[in-house]
């Protein structure tokens, strides 16, 4: 069996996880265990963060809306009940206030 050397292999495999980990704070961009677990975090905290956005918006849009609403003397529940037995869809993302 021949002998195989995989220094040029690994380099790059590491390469490519030290330029994801750039910026990141003392070890976890310098050392390769370290920085393949801050690397997989970070993975994780960004999923978790899209998903999260979704939720903080659509917050933010009903707190509008509410706020609207107080203005012309109506609470936010009211409206939408009221809006409900109209049959009238609310698409909170494109209200403007």
């Amino acid at each position: 069996m021949t002998r195989v050397k995989r220094g040029l292999v690994s380099k790059r495999r590491h390469n490519k996880l030290f330029e994801q980990a750039k910026g990141y704070r003392g070890t976890k961009s310098k050392l390769t265990k370290v920085a393949r677990e801050a690397v997989l975090h970070a993975g994780q905290y960004a999923f978790h963060g899209r998903k999260r956005k979704k939720i903080d918006m659509r917050r933010l849009w009903i707190v509008r809306i509410g706020e609207a609403a107080k203005q012309e003397g109506i609470s936010y529940s009211r409206l939408i009940d009221g809006l409900n037995k109209k049959k009238i869809e609310l698409n909170r993302k494109f209200f403007q206030t």
